[in-house]
């Protein structure tokens, strides 16, 4: 019906509701929450024309985050199945769109970033452990572990993440108040400007260049309504989740940047480590330790979110018909895409090992920018073509549409600087991207020949 969200189709309902308001806020930190925190803040110093111009930068990035939040908050209260993201766009815009999201996070966003992680948490457990352990064997041992947790169930996997995501707010939140009690001040004068800062075109420049790293830090929020589908009256949970999980990292960001910066001072921009740095400062090398075994869990962490999140979107393809049929498949006892699941894990584990997993994210920054863009525009098709009825009770974008306008400016604005900075690495993520389009060419035929009166089975709903 006109100006009502669809209804889940018989098949999407095999998914098992479990999540609630805690869980799903839980995802959403974990999502956002992995091991940037602890070294961007250098990056962003810097960058940026000046100290408080830094923590400036922290800031707008936490606002930004909000607000998309509430984005994607109306998105999936209107669309509350699994997939997030894969939805919007494929009901927004058209389904090659959302293959081409999908092929590219299987194919190298998500699992490119979880190889990633997964070789700076064995990096770690070799330090901390003082073992020889070849990395790539933790690296296969973690991805691998963590993957099978999850396929006992959507229960069991997010016992586990929300384990994780207590154990990075407390090392996060250790680190905040070591920090401010037991490291600083280091500063005499706190200033916005730094003495060799150059011309106004050249500290909008460094400002912008230091937005995106903030930008990168926080991204990931839209994560959790990637499980939209296994969520207890998602309409209501998965808004409160999302915002509650971004307003609680933006606090945790706030308060380690403002720890960093005034232990450390004008040395921020020079030390590649700061949270070690802050907690050498104030405990000395069994701070740094500390700090080292919280990086270790918080990679963890990051790996179990992805592995628990991530292989919605691919399910919900192969619901649609444009993956293997298999893909799709549940577990008649753990309801739970368990193929997918694995099918994540084993591209993760054959990046990590192919050591090219750093060139892999600086190609697909820019496209993973793209697609937040474009679901973000996706909320004024929806309002344009299914205007609620009366007494609906959805979540609703707060200043809508001069909030939203502003965010994707400020996407816009981020992708452009990408593109104009890094113009090939740009290219050759479009490249990336591109071949997905002979891809879904492919299911599209066999779907039309399983398929020809075109009933097929999507997965978010029957109008």
């Amino acid at each position: 019906m006109r100006g009502q969200p669809a209804r889940s189709s018989a098949r999407h309902t095999e998914l098992a509701r479990r999540l609630g308001v805690f869980d799903l806020t839980m995802l959403c930190m974990g999502g956002i929450v992995g091991t940037s925190i602890f070294i961007v803040p250098q990056v962003v110093a810097k960058n940026a024309p000046g100290l408080g111009w830094a923590l400036a930068a922290w800031v707008l990035g936490a606002a930004v985050a909000v607000g998309g939040s509430f984005v994607c908050a109306e998105l999936a209260s209107r669309r509350p199945f699994a997939g997030g993201s894969y939805i919007f766009l494929r009901d927004a815009y058209h389904p090659s769109v959302a293959f081409l999201y999908g092929w590219c996070l299987l194919l190298v966003i998500q699992t490119g970033a979880v190889a990633s992680v997964a070789v700076i948490f064995a990096r770690y457990f070799n330090e901390l452990t003082r073992s020889s352990i070849p990395e790539p064997v933790i690296t296969t041992v973690v991805i691998g572990s963590l993957s099978l947790i999850n396929c006992l169930g959507v229960r069991t996997g997010s016992s586990v993440q929300n384990l994780l995501m207590m154990m990075k707010i407390v090392i996060l939140g250790a680190l905040i108040v070591c920090g401010w009690f037991f490291a600083g001040p280091q500063w005499q004068v706190f200033s916005g400007t730094s003495p060799a800062a150059g011309g106004v075109g050249e500290s909008a420049a460094g400002f912008g260049a230091a937005m995106v790293s903030v930008l990168f830090c926080y991204g990931g929020w839209q994560m959790a309504a990637f499980l939209s589908g296994e969520a207890k009256n998602p309409e209501v949970t998965v808004p409160r989740g999302l915002v509650l999980g971004v307003t609680g990292v933006a606090v945790l960001y706030l308060g380690v940047n403002l720890v960093c910066a005034r232990a450390l001072d004008g040395a921020l921009a020079d030390t590649p480590a700061p949270a070690s740095a802050v907690m050498r400062i104030a405990f000395g090398p069994r701070g740094a330790a500390a700090i080292a075994a919280g990086i270790a869990i918080s990679a963890l962490g990051y790996i179990s979110q992805a592995t628990l999140t991530s292989p919605r979107v691919y399910y919900a393809m192969a619901v649609d018909r444009l993956f293997f049929k298999s893909i799709g498949s549940l577990h008649p006892r753990t309801q739970v895409p368990i193929l997918a699941i694995l099918a994540q894990a084993v591209c993760a584990i054959l990046i990590a090992l192919s050591g090219k997993y750093h060139e892999i994210l600086n190609f697909v920054i820019a496209v993973d920018t793209f697609f937040t863009l474009l679901a973000m525009g996706s909320v004024f098709i929806f309002r344009r073509r299914e205007p609620l009825a009366e007494g609906t009770r959805l979540f609703r974008i707060p200043g809508h549409p001069v909030t939203t306008v502003l965010l994707m400016a400020i996407h816009a604005g981020v992708l452009i600087s990408l593109f104009y900075k890094f113009p090939m690495n740009g290219l050759i993520g479009v490249a990336i991207a591109l071949t997905g389009v002979p891809a879904y060419f492919f299911w599209r035929g066999r779907r039309a020949v399983d398929y020809p009166d075109g009933q097929v089975r999507t997965a978010s709903a029957d109008a």
